[in-house]
């Protein structure tokens, strides 16, 4: 075995080899904290935005154990519900919801892809003491990195349009988007008429971070990105550069928000209920009182509020809650 690699080729190494992160019996669930498990409110938001573009199916990419698909049942048993992870499908999943490894072709839904696009590998570009943009290779024992060749193709017709690394000093970085507009197009080509939604933590044009965002998680704690296979590794999201490709490949339409914003056009806004209702019905009182904190969890600045959504119609418009 190599072990001196690309960042994507570790990546795609340490992720999802055979005994890759995602292939371990903890799932991701064991190692980071998503919307999804932060409160059924956010399942509740995104079956409320399936029936408002008048949906039946819901097609959950990068499902991980199925988390997100399990709420979905309980809140709305009427929908369609169909996993597409690369892992096996979950024992304890019901058999009502459908799984594979890819988007199933030509079929109407909202797509969701949580936290989908940061795991999807790349490679990551460091400006070197001539100003010349070039591939950093990493040592997948250890973590240890250096400069391989030239940036060249189209990673370096990416990084002209959406990252540009002329003239910046040396040591800069960017993470090359190539291989997320590639997955989000494919995506969206297979979904024959539905909204398309992308979450995740991002940035776009004039915003970008000088030196990357390429990080690692284990065990709910920010760890040195080692693509060992033991944690996970990821970095942030070219937004506009996913969109564009979601444009190119057929999708209209499109909006680009926070989480917070969008959750609150879904109706989880994070009130507390009338202080009256603790005497006229306590239950439904310390209910809201849940609902209140969790909705602030969700939408929090700092946090989970940040999230880019990115939602794109196919064959039809995005729904007007959103916009």
């Amino acid at each position: 075995m190599e072990h001196r690699l690309t960042w994507k080729e570790a990546t795609r190494r340490a992720l999802y080899g055979a005994e890759g992160f995602y292939r371990r019996p903890e799932g991701p669930a064991g190692h980071f904290r998503t919307s999804v498990h932060a409160s059924p409110l956010f399942a509740r938001a995104l079956a409320d935005l399936a029936a408002a573009a008048g949906l039946a199916a819901v097609v959950d990419v990068g499902a991980g154990r199925g988390e997100l698909l399990v709420a979905l049942r309980r809140i709305a048993p009427h929908l369609e519900l169909i996993g597409v992870d690369v892992a096996d499908r979950p024992e304890a999943l019901p058999p009502s919801i459908a799984w594979g490894p890819e988007v199933p072709e030509g079929g109407d839904a909202l797509l969701v892809a949580n936290e989908w696009l940061d795991n999807v590998p790349a490679d990551v570009a460091q400006v070197d003491e001539h100003g010349v943009p070039r591939l950093v290779e990493v040592d997948v024992r250890t973590g240890r990195e250096e400069l391989g060749a030239a940036v060249h193709g189209d990673d370096a017709r990416w990084l002209d349009r959406w990252w540009p690394l002329l003239g910046a000093e040396p040591g800069a970085r960017a993470e090359i988007g190539t291989t997320r507009d590639a997955a989000w197009a494919r995506a969206i080509e297979r979904l024959g008429r539905g909204v398309a939604v992308a979450i995740d933590y991002g940035h776009l044009g004039g915003e970008r971070p000088p030196y990357g965002s390429l990080t690692g998680y284990r065990q709910g704690r920010q760890v040195p990105p080692v693509p060992d296979g033991t944690c996970d590794v990821t970095c942030h999201v070219a937004m506009d550069a996913v969109a564009a490709a979601g444009e190119a490949a057929g999708a209209r339409g499109t909006v680009l928000t926070t989480q917070r914003r969008a959750l609150r056009a879904l109706g989880v806004d994070g009130r507390r209920p009338p202080y009256e209702l603790a005497r006229t019905d306590p239950a439904r009182y310390l209910a809201g009182l849940r609902d209140a904190g969790e909705a602030g969890e969700l939408t929090a600045s700092g946090g989970l509020g940040d999230f880019h959504w990115l939602a794109q119609g196919v064959g039809m418009d995005v729904p007007i809650a959103l916009r």
